[in-house]
Order: structure tokens, then sequence, then C-alpha cells
């Protein structure tokens, strides 16, 4: 009867428990109580334990179903054959070699300044004239003098012709002509110089004297400038290193940044001379300029093809490596037949120019070849890989 009792108790107990709601984890730590908190630990810890114990067997059968699950993923491009055009740039000034001070010859008072500035000319138009302090005057006396001299002379050699008078006559006659002819002559040449023309046709850029003004050759004499914008040309220096590659004819492009415009042209002359401060030649590029805009000393920049290569192949520069002897390689992919698998091959090559982000291979390489792209960084040689994408 006492043992029934108590088992009684015990069962009353036991529901009891079971129906009480469990405390949770914010309600067991406000508690405070010691032997409550390493209960609730106790119980956490052994479910840690049991959940460590089920993903261990969970890993452990996905390794053996999933075979492929250390296999590092790739992708790669197939290489081709293409067209490859490289490209130096430099910095060059606009230049015209028809760019020039006009400076008086003779010395005197410039008498009339027959154009202004922005004013267009044609070569040996009339700019200015100079007073020629009395030549003129003289000119005329020397003429008459002239034509004096060649009447006696003519005379004279009918007279010779017939055989009338004396040779000594005939020839100072001729003498006497052909001196005066020659002094008309250089005094006109030399009258000439008090006229200012134009060298060449082109635009009135300066008028640096003014009517009245007393002029002389020499330095700080000039009066005009006069420049012609029509046969301009661009001016670089090319490092030396070209010299094989830049020809004259060779297509250039040239850009002006502030004019925002872009022209093909060609190069028109390449120096022969080595500028031994900077080891650079000097080149020519001519360049258009039919409505006027482009000026001298304006900057330009020019891209040169000093390299083409029809049947070139090219890869991205950032799959490249370097190993320890300074070779450059990459990894391509090759097939395992038998095992019907795919692996990774170093594969050394030599490089040569670059274009943007690409680079020509001259060496090892060839056409329909697989490059690992993706990935070509973290592989070793020989490892088995997974192509995930081909390009």
């Amino acid at each position: 009867m006492k043992n029934t009792y108590l088992l009684i108790l015990i069962t009353v107990f036991l529901n009891s428990c079971s129906n009480k709601k469990q405390l949770s984890l914010e309600e067991v730590l406000v508690t405070n109580d010691v032997e409550l908190l390493k209960s609730r630990k106790s119980e956490i810890d052994a479910k840690l334990e049991e959940l460590s114990l089920d993903l261990d067997q969970l890993n452990n059968k996905l390794s053996i179903l999933n075979k492929d699950r250390n296999t590092p993923l790739i992708t790669t491009i197939t290489t081709s054959e293409q067209k490859f055009n490289h490209f130096i740039e430099l910095q060059g000034n606009v230049k015209t070699k028809q760019n020039v001070l006009v400076y008086p010859e003779m010395p005197g008072i410039l008498n009339k300044v027959y154009v202004k500035e922005g004013q267009k000319v044609i070569k040996d138009e009339i700019l200015a004239t100079i007073d020629d302090g009395g030549l003129s005057q003289q000119l005329l006396l020397l003429k008459s003098n002239e034509q004096l001299a060649k009447t006696t002379f003519e005379r004279q050699k009918r007279l010779w012709d017939q055989q009338i008078g004396s040779e000594i006559q005939y020839l100072q006659a001729k003498t006497s002509y052909n001196s005066q002819k020659n002094a008309t002559r250089q005094l006109k040449k030399q009258l000439g110089k008090f006229t200012i023309r134009a060298p060449f046709s082109g635009i009135i850029d300066n008028v640096f004297k003014e009517k009245g003004t007393v002029v002389a050759p020499g330095p700080g004499a000039e009066i005009f400038r006069i420049i012609n914008l029509s046969n301009m040309y661009i001016e670089t220096d090319v490092p030396e290193s070209y010299i094989s590659s830049i020809k004259k004819n060779k297509m250039v492009e040239v850009n002006f940044p502030i004019l925002g415009r872009s022209y093909d042209t060609s190069i028109r002359q390449v120096g022969n001379f080595i500028n031994p401060s900077n080891r650079t030649f000097r080149i020519e590029v001519g360049i258009p300029n039919l409505d006027g805009e482009i000026k001298p000393n304006l900057t330009a920049k020019l891209r040169l093809n000093d390299y083409s290569n029809s049947n070139a192949i090219l890869i991205p520069q950032s799959i490249i490596s370097e190993n320890a002897k300074g070779q450059q390689f990459i990894y391509v992919v090759k097939d395992n037949k038998e095992k019907n698998q795919v692996y990774a091959e170093r594969l050394v090559i030599e490089t040569g120019k670059t274009n943007g982000d690409f680079i020509e291979v001259t060496k090892n390489l060839d056409a329909n070849v697989e490059v690992i792209l993706e990935g070509a960084r973290s592989v070793n040689n020989g490892q088995v890989v997974k192509v995930i994408n081909k390009k």
C-alpha cells in the first residue's frame, strides 16, 4: 500500500513537470540562478555536440556523392588570328614655314602703309613704301643718259657697218651705252627696295610701324608679320627607338583637344639627325586648314602606327603570370580522354606590343587554343579543372 501511494505521487509530480512551460533564454538570464544557468548551458552544449555529429555525417556523404567539389571552376577563351595595329602617342605643336617678319631693306621715312591687320594679301602685292630720298629723280636722269648713249651707239654702229669712222669710236660708243644701261638697271633695282611687297600670299597678322615712322634695316625694325595658314604642319620629336618603323608617308591620327577635331593625315618629312640631348629625331606631319581655325603653336596629339600584324594572336594581359626566371606563362586547357577530364597546362610564352588591355603573343601560342581566362591565377600545372564558360 505504501509503495502504491509513492508511485502515485511520483506520477503526479512528473505530469506537473511536463506540463510546466520551459523558460526562454532571456528569462533564464534574468533569474541570476547559477544552477539554472548551468543546466541550460549543459542542454545547449549537448545540442551543439549532436548537431556537429550530424554535420560531419552530411559532409562525409556529400564528399562521396560530389567528387568535383574541390575542382577549380574556370572560364576559357579560344585564340584566333586578328589584325593588330600598335600606336605610339606623341604631342606636337602646329607650325608654318610661311610665318615671317617683313623688314625694310632701305632706310627712310615710311611714306604709306597700304594694308591693315587681318587683311589678306597676294604674293608681290605692295604693302608699304619708303621715301627714296631723291633716287627716283636720279633714275630719270640715268634713263635720259642711257637713251642718249643708245642713240650715239646705234649711229656709230651704222657708220662702222659702212666702214666709216674708226673702230675705237665704235667701241667707245658701245661701252658708254652698256655702262649707262647697267647703271640704270642697278639704280632701278635699288629703288625697288623702297617698295615693300608681300613675299607670299597670306594674312597680315601684325602691323608694327605706322606711316611717318623712320625705318632702317636691323633688329627691331620689322614692319609687318605675314602668315599663310593654308600650309600648316605639326612638328614633334620621336624617340630614336622608333627610327626603323617611322617612315615618310606613314599614316597619322591627329587630334586637337581644344578644337575637338581629329584628322587622318601622313608624315611628310622625317629628320635625319638624332638630337644627342634627348635621343630623338624630328618629324613633320602635314595638316589641312581649309577654314583657318588651326593656328601656329596650337597643341596637337598624334597617334602613329609603328607596327601592324594581320595575323596576330592577342590575349588579355591580366592572365599572364611570371615565374622566378622572369619567364611569362599562361595556362591552357588540355583533354585527358582516358579519364574524361580536362586539366590545366602551363605554357611559357613570349609577348610583344600591347593595345589597350590586350597584348600580342609572339611565340609558343597558336590559333584555336583554349586559354584559361577567369581562374588563371588560382590553378596549378596539371590540375584537373572544370570549364563553366567558353568565349
